[in-house]
């Protein structure tokens, strides 16, 4: 049971640090850089290298999900079964889901505006359609991503307080 509780926790551990990493400090860094050093179309490159270290990211985020529902479900059937086991078990599917939303779905339609746009959404004014678009899908991006953030340090808490 101990390897299993461990498994768990350090795949939490990985999705919630992988999060915070990308969001609070790779992201943040590449478009600061790359506008200092005035690079031609630093944001158009800063947002594809952006995107790729994501859509990386989305993969280990389906396997992090997959792995924390088999471990919580090897638990419940191997005994003793985890307090909390229908909520910890549901919040796992829904940040699971949250990501596969993000990574499939809203990812794919962000690409396919970007490449439709073929500049930088920010260099378009401020009321067109396709900036406006971005915007939204951009919100929504992050959105989902926060979800499995919130959910995992409720989990990791759960699991420190068993």
């Amino acid at each position: 049971m101990f390897a299993l509780r461990y498994a768990a926790l350090l795949t939490l551990v990985i999705w919630v640090g992988g999060l915070l990493a990308l969001g609070a400090i790779a992201a943040p860094s590449l478009f600061d850089v790359l506008a200092a050093k005035q690079i031609p179309e630093s944001r158009m490159l800063a947002g594809a290298l952006f995107g790729e270290m994501l859509r990386r990211f989305h993969l280990v985020s389906y396997g992090a999900g997959a792995l924390l529902l088999g471990t919580l479900v090897l638990r419940r059937v191997l005994g003793p079964r985890p307090r909390r086991f229908g909520w910890r078990a549901g919040l796992a599917t829904v940040m699971l889901g949250a990501s596969a939303w993000s990574g499939l779905v809203v990812a794919t339609r962000i690409a396919q505006l970007q490449q439709e746009i073929g500049v930088a959404p920010s260099s378009l004014p401020d009321g067109d359609a396709r900036r406006v678009a971005f915007g939204r899908l951009h919100e929504l991006s992050t959105a989902l991503l926060l979800v499995p953030l919130v959910g995992g340090l409720m989990l990791v808490y759960w699991e420190i307080k068993e």
